[in-house]
């Protein structure tokens, strides 16, 4: 049974912090790139990042620019996003997937889900 469990969510204030992590049981990834997408309600799910498997080329959507950072631990077979500067819109479910494809500043998912983590910011 294949599964990706995230870690780190939860409430901060506007210019907060958060890490999530996301690891990965029963498949391995090392030769998949794996990532990042949230979904708010009443919105529709938005690419946030990914990194491929030789951890060397991260990709980022339009609008985390400067902010999120994307890792991976292929020791661990985990990923990592680091949030930073988090705003108000930042308000999701994240869910960590695998098997992304990116095409620019646009990623599409792989078969595999987190169950995915709530992160809420707010003052």
């Amino acid at each position: 049974q294949v599964q990706l469990v995230e870690s780190g969510g939860g409430t901060v204030q506007p210019g907060g912090s958060l890490r999530l992590s996301c690891a990965a049981s029963g498949r391995s990834f090392i030769r998949e790139t794996l990532g990042w997408f949230r979904q708010a309600p009443g919105k529709e799910r938005e690419f946030v990042a990914a990194v491929t498997w030789n951890a060397n080329i991260p990709y980022y959507g339009d609008s985390f620019k400067g902010r999120f950072t994307v890792s991976r631990d292929n020791a661990k077979n985990t990923i990592s996003l680091q949030m930073n500067s988090l705003k108000p819109e930042d308000t999701a479910v994240y869910y960590c997937n695998g098997g992304v494809t990116v095409l620019g500043s646009t990623g599409r998912p792989g078969y595999y889900w987190g169950q995915g983590t709530q992160v809420t910011v707010s003052s």
